[in-house]
């Protein structure tokens, strides 16, 4: 039996610019695999996963998720 695998994924999207921000935020923002405003990306739902969202919370968006 297959699951669906948009219980196991988050789809975040970049609302704000790390212009200005700290170099961990920043490298955040790249280990999530987003570098510019308004791009989407489909990320595992992880432990790992939700405090690198958590980090960069202001710049994101949680477009489809928990």
């Amino acid at each position: 039996m297959a699951k669906t695998n948009s219980a196991k994924t988050i789809k975040i999207e970049q609302t704000g610019s790390p212009i200005r921000r700290e170099a961990s935020q920043r490298a955040t923002l790249i280990g999530l695999g987003l570098n510019k405003i308004g791009r989407t990306k489909d990320v595992p739902n992880t432990p790992q996963t939700r405090g690198m969202i958590a980090k960069v919370r202001h710049l994101l968006r949680v477009v489809d998720g928990e």
